[in-house]
Parts: C-alpha cells; structure tokens; sequence
C-alpha cells in the first residue's frame, strides 16, 4: 500500500474500514462494562458515568501524544525519512510513559475531590473510587498501547489494532463476570473486577502491538543508545501532541461540565447521559475509521508535498462520513428508546436517555465536520486550532449555554440535551471555514514553489 500514490479512494477504504470495525468493537467492549455494572446496581451504573470524564483524561493524553506521532511519523515517511521516522516513533513510547507516570500520580492525589464535585458521596463515591483506582494502576498501560498504535497507524497498518480490539471485546465477555462475580478460584470483586479485566487486557495488548512493530519497517532499535530522551523530538512531540491532548482533555472538561450539569436534576439522568453516550459512540463509530485515514494520508502526502492528493482526500472523506451520519441519525431517532431500554430496565433512566438521543441525532452530522477538520490539520502540522475549538466547544459556551437555557429558562434537561447540539454545530462551522482557508493557502504556496 503506497500511501502517496495508491487512489485516494481505494486508500481510505482500506484504512478506514479496519479501523471502524476496530471502534465497533472497543465501543461495545464498553457497553459489555456498561451492561454489567448495571446488573450490580443503579449506584454502580452512576458510577461508572460518573467517572467517564475522569477517566477520559487518561484516555485524551494517550490519544493526543499518539495523534502527534502519526502525524509526525508520516510526515517522514512520506518524505522517505526512514530512519528520522524510527527515531521519532522510539522518543514517542518514552515521551508518553513519561507523561503517564505523571498523570498517574496526579490522578491519585485528585480522584476524592473530582469525584465529590460531581455529586458522588457515600456509597456512590466508595464504588466510584472502587472502580476508578484500579483504572488508574494500569495508566503506563492504556498510554501504551496508544502509543504503540501510533507507529502503526502512520504506517498505513490499522488491521493490527482492529485484531487486537475485537480479541479485548471477547476477552472481556469472560473475564468481566468472572471477575465480578468471581469462581474457578477468584473471590467475587464487583465492580473492581470490571476494572482489573481492562487493565489486565489493556496490558496483554502491549505486548501484541510490539510484536507487530518488531514485524514492520519501523521495528524498534534494540541499542540502548537509541532509547535514550532525545529533548529535541520531545519538543516536536509536545508541539504537536500536547494541544492534541489537552483539546482531548476538554472533551473531558466537557464531559465533566455536562454531568455537573445534569446532577442538579437527578442521578437517573447521569446514569441516562452515560448509557446514551455509549449509544451515540456506536453510530459514530464509522466516522472514526475516516479520521485516522485523514490523519494518516494527510501526513504522508503532507511529507510528500502533494497537497492536491489531501485536497481530494477530504471531499472524499468528507462526503462519506455525512452520508453515514445521516443514515445513522434517522436510525438513531427512531430507534432510541428501544436502544435505551437494553440497558436499562428503569423507566426514568430510559426516557431520559430516549430523550436526549432524538436531538443527539440531529447533532451527528456536525461531529463528521469538526473532527475531519481538526485531524487534517494535525497531520497539516497545525494542531493549535484544535485547542481553541475545544475551550470554546465543552467549557466557555456550554458554562453560559446550559445555565441560559437549563436555568434561566426553565428547560431543565432538555436545555443541556438542546445547548449540546448549538454548541457543537457552531464549533464545526466554524472549523469547517478555517480548515479550507489554512488547506487552500497551503496548496497555493505548494504550487508556488514548484513553479519556482
């Protein structure tokens, strides 16, 4: 697969689709936690909402450094920078590690209190510290695997993680009520034993992921010469991944807004916000196969100076995710209290999950737009914008959004479910207009200089 001369076309279909199928099942590997916590308790459920924004800030490091190393990696590649890319992608592993160890302390020290702002006391607090701790113990892990991918991806190989995601979602089908409910040996550990699967299957995908490096171009030096900090990659690194990460982490700010939010009216609706999004997460899993080809194609044909090959890429991506999304919305609307409803035997949780999902389906179309753009200009080398959409989105104008309309109002729940979807279409309008000014004032200068 030659990734700046192969048709466009044909490229993402062969990057996206693995990749998809990959999120399909990392999403339902969370809907197989979902649906076991709530056979424990309502308690249990909230808890594992309740931490989703916390633990997300894990999730938005490991994901922004790694977004920063695909796109950095394929630049090289795709300026047949063999070895530069090798050097990158090894700095990349001890950047991320070094950044876990961090996030891990401070993930110890802060839990109680985060977890004390979003309502959770009691009871609920211990289940929600329960689960979350042992989370935390296994961050190198979760950080790792990312990381891992990272070099994977920029290589054009998402089949490698898709294999992993979907052996995870069957590992934790067994593991999940074994560990809960314990037999052949283990005690019954409730909900730590939700969390101790996915670290233990978290840690067992490291160790697959370097094996598929050590089988590609890109293998590992094994000289510790090579895995010494090289601080002037780590600058690119922070450069790149470090506004990546924290426009992640306002996904989790977000998140975390949304649900302090919501925990004014009821603990039923933080439990129905946490199943709904996991809901929402399935439709829009196709759209996340094309971000990655987005990223991945616009690094390499970015290293690569062909500028026309990106401009191409995008319509074509773009086009695809819409359609998706609009298929998938008229699916969502209809179907969402039935959906709500396999989760769930509580009517109260159900209708007010159904409720938000009929306007989330108006929104879906708004996410192909907003995140296309933000990963082609990650694998542009422009990620800053990235993190100003991300403030403005999930912190600055839901604060004033959802207080107007929940509060001023009077629309209760229905003012958060209707300031997500104003909020998040205005965010990718605008990125929309921004992205095509950076891409075609990038295309001019590529057709200026080669004339020169």
């Amino acid at each position: 697969m030659n990734l700046t001369n192969d048709p466009i076309p044909q490229l993402i279909k062969r990057l996206a689709v693995p990749a998809s199928v990959g999120f399909f099942f990392n999403t339902m590997y969370n809907v197989v936690d979902t649906y076991f916590a709530g056979l424990l308790s309502v308690d249990a459920l909230a808890a594992l909402s309740v931490s989703f924004p916390v633990f997300f800030i894990l999730i938005a490091v490991s994901a922004g450094i790694s977004q920063g190393a695909t796109a950095l990696v394929s630049n090289a590649l795709g300026a047949d920078d063999l070895e530069g890319a090798r050097d990158m992608a090894t700095q990349s592993v001890i950047f991320s590690l070094s950044m876990g160890v961090i996030l891990m302390i401070a993930g110890f020290l802060s839990f109680p209190f985060l977890f004390g702002l979003l309502g959770a006391e009691g009871e609920y607090l211990d289940i929600t510290l329960t689960y979350m701790n042992c989370i935390l113990a296994g961050t190198l892990f979760f950080i790792g695997q990312s990381i891992l991918n990272a070099t994977l991806n920029a290589q054009g190989d998402t089949k490698s993680y898709r294999n992993l995601l979907i052996i995870g979602f069957v590992l934790n089908l067994i593991l999940d009520p074994w560990f809960m409910y314990g037999g052949i040996g283990l005690p019954a550990m409730g909900i730590r034993g939700i969390a101790l699967a996915t670290v233990l299957i978290q840690a067992l995908g490291c160790f697959y992921l370097a094996w598929r490096i050590a089988c590609s171009k890109l293998k590992y030096p094994l000289t510790l010469q090579r895995w010494k900090p090289n601080f002037s990659a780590w600058g690119q690194l922070a450069r790149q991944g470090i506004p990546a990460s924290i426009n992640m982490m306002t996904v989790a700010a977000g998140i975390f807004v949304i649900t302090w939010f919501i925990s004014f009216f009821s603990k039923e609706g933080v439990a129905a916000y946490g199943i709904a999004t996991r809901i929402e997460q399935i439709i829009l899993l196709p759209t996340i196969g094309l971000n990655i080809a987005v990223l991945t194609l616009t690094g390499q044909n970015n290293g690569a100076g062909r500028m026309d090959r990106i401009m191409e890429m995008r319509k074509v991506a773009m086009n695809a995710g819409l359609m998706m999304m609009i298929t998938g919305g008229v699916a969502l609307y209809f179907a969402a209290p039935m959906m709500m409803r396999f989760f769930t035997d509580n009517e109260q949780v159900s209708s007010i999950g159904a409720e938000y999902l009929r306007i989330a389906s108006f929104t879906l179309c708004s996410y192909v737009i907003l995140f296309q753009t933000v990963f082609m200009l990650q694998g542009l080398k422009k990620p800053m914008i990235a993190l100003w959409i991300g403030l403005y989105r999930q912190i600055i104008a839901p604060c004033a959004v959802f207080y107007l309309l929940a509060f001023l109002l009077d629309w209760k729940l229905q003012g958060i479910w209707w300031g997500i979807f104003g909020v998040t279409w205005s965010a990718a309008i605008f990125t929309l207009f921004y992205g095509h000014r950076i891409l075609s004032r990038m295309s001019e200068a590529s057709v200026q200089h080669s004339k020169n």
